[in-house]
């Protein structure tokens, strides 16, 4: 994996193997994707003062959230219509979860159930809930995914309507994809995923297709447009509290006082997030919410982060400004665009020995002594 020392360099070689209507739902925003670089920028601003002469150091990245220890505090967040971005990403995620030993992320419209996804990814795996507006179906999903095992519920809060998302509109994608020719064309071109296409089959929302009279992927799709979304609500969060017994994490969050409400409405932990700025392009870059929330949430509740990571360097930063975990979500899609079913594995080592690396430059052996390092 020498050629591939970066995220970097696994996003590019991903733009030449992907399809372009796979590539621009990846790798697009919203609006002129201004939020998802500004996540990038104002990262990178971020800055540390190292210390030396601190003799043989062996950091430890272990860490215990929820009452579960990982190896390192970086997941795969959740990620829609992973099917369509590489065919059986779901799959390959969650075992990546397991075998890294690091949470998995399923999203409610990801392409895999829950019930294969907890197969997958054994205790590792987390369930994201888009919020059904029938609660009929809230309380099945919420069921389905704790009988599977999925341990910890992230309802994702900043998806009130959805976003324009003029690039993907441009790109001419829908859902379920238009078999026509400028979509075989595409497909013609890019070997690798169209193989993998036709091993896994065109990508399906299979967390949904319970709730559906005719099991096909266009009348799942009208289900997501239809029933899914626009109605999550304090009290919306209190019936989730009832009906889900593990931890309840809101996703989304950028304001502190919506973090200190979450906190009172009985969540377990607070997502700092602008959903990779693929919702409003004028939102503040994560990174800039992250130190204001964590300091009203005063450790109360742990901070989950993500937004614009694409090295251990920046998860460091995320820690350093008061998060507890990070995630990523693109970084581990580029690795399998690029290198197939050992890309999201290759991603997380890179985001790993990154972190790993950090720590030796700034002399410290242990995550909580990042903060004392910021410049």
């Amino acid at each position: 994996m020498d050629d591939f020392p970066a995220i970097s360099d696994l996003e590019k070689r991903a733009k030449r193997r992907l399809p372009s209507f796979a590539w621009v739902y990846l790798s697009s925003g919203t609006g002129d994707d201004r939020a998802r670089d500004h996540n990038r920028d104002a990262l990178a601003e971020v800055r540390f003062r190292p210390q030396f002469l601190k003799g043989p150091l062996e950091p430890s990245t272990k860490t215990t959230l929820f009452g579960q220890t990982y190896d390192t505090p970086i997941g795969i967040a959740p990620v829609g219509l992973t099917g369509l971005i590489w065919p059986g990403a779901d799959e390959l995620l969650a075992r990546t979860g397991a075998t890294k030993n690091i949470p998995y992320v399923l999203s409610t419209v990801g392409t895999a159930s829950p019930e294969d996804a907890g197969r997958w990814a054994g205790t590792n795996g987390w369930f994201q809930l888009y919020p059904p507006r029938d609660p009929s179906v809230r309380t099945d999903l919420v069921q389905r995914a704790a009988n599977a095992g999925l341990t910890t519920l992230v309802v994702t809060a900043d998806v009130p309507a959805p976003s324009r998302r003029e690039r993907q509109r441009k790109a001419h994608i829908r859902v379920p994809p238009t078999i026509d020719l400028r979509l075989v064309a595409e497909a013609a071109i890019r070997p690798a995923w169209t193989k993998a296409l036709l091993a896994e089959g065109m990508p399906r929302f299979r967390a949904l297709e319970a709730y559906v009279d005719e099991n096909s992927m266009k009348n799942t799709a009208g289900f997501v447009g239809a029933k899914l979304g626009g109605t999550l609500s304090w009290d919306y969060l209190d019936q989730l509290r009832i009906e889900w017994d593990g931890p309840l994490v809101v996703k989304g969050i950028l304001d502190p006082d919506d973090a200190e409400r979450c906190i009172e409405h009985g969540a377990d932990g607070i997502w700092v997030s602008n959903h990779g700025g693929r919702q409003l392009d004028g939102a503040i870059a994560s990174i800039d919410a992250l130190g204001p929330i964590a300091e009203r949430v005063a450790r109360r509740v742990p901070i989950l982060f993500d937004s614009g990571i694409r090295d251990g360097l920046d998860v460091a930063r995320a820690l350093a400004l008061g998060a507890d975990f990070c995630f990523a979500g693109r970084p581990f899609l580029f690795g399998l665009g690029a290198l197939g079913s050992a890309g999201a594995e290759h991603a997380l080592d890179i985001l790993h020995d990154g972190l790993t690396t950090t720590m030796h430059q700034l002399g410290v052996a242990s995550l909580d002594q990042l903060a004392t390092r910021l410049a």
